[in-house]
């Protein structure tokens, strides 16, 4: 046997772990304190990419998405609305309150930046 097929299932393996993790999962590590005491700083969160692709999310659920600045934040749904002509848009909130930036300081964020569900925490 030589080692090019010895690598196959290796290679094979590798691809099907990219994959999953570029479109069905994903695990990140929660960044600050805006979700306790749900979520903690450094815990690791499971996320599905693929929640959202035929429904929209709805309020309680807990998200992974990009903020207008561009940052990356994991907060609760508390609302789901149709912005008209600017599309479905969202209002997030840290279940920390006093310790969470969120959309009540930035505003509603539109349905396309959310990245994915928290799937587990």
């Amino acid at each position: 046997m030589n080692n090019i097929e010895g690598l196959k299932p290796f290679i094979l393996a590798l691809a099907a772990a990219l994959v999953l993790k570029l479109f069905v999962f994903d695990f990140i590590i929660a960044d600050g304190h805006s979700m306790e005491p749900v979520i903690y700083d450094g815990q690791v969160l499971v996320i599905g990419r693929l929640s959202y692709g035929l429904r929209r999310p709805k309020a309680g659920e807990v998200v992974i998405f990009y903020t207008p600045n561009g940052d990356v934040a994991v907060k609760r749904i508390s609302e789901v609305t149709n912005c008209a002509e600017d599309g479905f848009k969202f209002f997030a909130v840290g279940d920390n309150e006093v310790s969470s930036y969120d959309s009540r300081a930035y505003g509603f964020v539109d349905i396309n930046s959310i990245i994915g569900k928290v799937l587990g925490y």
